[in-house]
């Protein structure tokens, strides 16, 4: 675990992660994808891992604080991990249930612009617009991602750069980790917009369905069945905006030429109704992104523990709903549902 120095300015997620790190010992494997840095300040980019390492196994991710601003999405994360370390000191079902999947946690990507209270990394650019991928169709300006200038929000970069290192530590991992799995599932964790909690999938650039449009809708339809009072709005991600730039956008289509099921999710949690119930927050430095008040904050941390421990039960029985699903009834439902205008 790296030494902070004593003049550094202090990231409470990131004292949670190496604390929870320290108590799981031997059943986690973490390791520092970079260090970024700020103002003489550095910070580590950690993943951890628990559960299987079989190469054969499927495997979900947990990643968040890619927006640094939107802090609630780490502490979600930070959440369920806390719970499942503890969890492991008693319940032997979730050590046979570790045996044959794996759980990758990445839960603060961007460390200075949670720091910064920014959306956008160290540099001024917003990492969920970093990647070399440009929107099919007509985008919102600014927010669909623009090269005007890191000033202002959504920057993407300038042209032909590489991507940003949290963007391409992100990248690198995601393709080791998970394409080369014969099934995954990331849960990409973010607030800020909407009323309703919702579950996106891509495309971010393109209003086209996706190659995996039936899995997904299976997906959705064994949440909905097993959890019927669950409130998740459940779509293609361009059905409310389209961006370039998305690195999921980015990865889903690398691993279309491999021999796997890649599925990225994104839940976007509804922080208009945090706003609603609290005007006044809106005069806060994160009051758009986050809950503030401690006992909603409480509610948001238990509110989305049913969908994770849903997402890991589905990566772990793969084998069992996958191959039983009928692609072209659940394609042809599916484009009836998101895609028929």
């Amino acid at each position: 675990m790296p030494l902070k120095s004593q003049q550094q300015p202090s990231l409470p997620e990131l004292d949670q992660l190496e604390m929870l790190i320290a108590l799981g010992g031997k059943h986690l494997h973490s390791q520092v994808l970079t260090h970024v840095s700020a103002n003489n300040a550095s910070y580590p980019v950690y993943s951890v891992s628990m559960g299987s390492q079989a190469l054969n196994a499927p495997v979900i991710a947990f990643v968040g604080g890619i927006h640094g601003v939107e802090r609630i999405g780490t502490q979600v994360i930070l959440a369920l991990f806390e719970s499942l370390i503890r969890r492991l000191k008693w319940d032997q079902s979730l050590h046979q249930e570790l045996s044959h999947v794996k759980l990758l946690f990445l839960p603060l990507m961007n460390p200075i612009g949670m720091l910064n209270n920014s959306r956008a990394n160290g540099n001024g650019v917003d990492l969920m617009r970093n990647a070399p991928v440009d929107a099919v169709g007509r985008v919102p300006w600014l927010v669909g991602g623009q090269r005007i200038s890191n000033i202002l929000p959504w920057y993407r970069g300038k042209k032909g750069q590489a991507m940003q290192p949290e963007s391409r530590v992100l990248v690198e991992h995601i393709r080791q980790q998970l394409l080369t799995a014969p099934f995954s599932i990331a849960l990409d964790c973010h607030s800020g917009f909407g009323f309703n909690n919702q579950i996106w999938f891509p495309y971010a650039k393109s209003k086209q369905p996706i190659p995996h449009l039936a899995e997904i809708f299976k997906l959705r339809k064994m949440l909905i069945e097993t959890y019927p009072h669950q409130d998740y709005v459940f779509e293609p991600q361009a059905r409310n905006y389209m961006t370039h730039g998305d690195l999921w956008d980015y990865l889903y289509d690398q691993s279309l030429t491999l021999n796997t099921t890649f599925l990225p999710l994104t839940l976007e949690m509804g922080s208009w109704t945090w706003i609603k119930k609290n005007p006044l927050q809106i005069f806060q430095s994160t009051g758009i992104f986050h809950p503030i008040q401690p006992h909603r904050i409480k509610r948001v941390l238990r509110q989305h523990h049913v969908l994770m421990e849903f997402l890991i039960k589905v990566t772990g029985s793969y084998t069992h709903w996958l191959p039983q699903l009928n692609k072209e009834r659940n394609h042809a439902d599916a484009t009836s549902l998101w895609y028929t205008e």
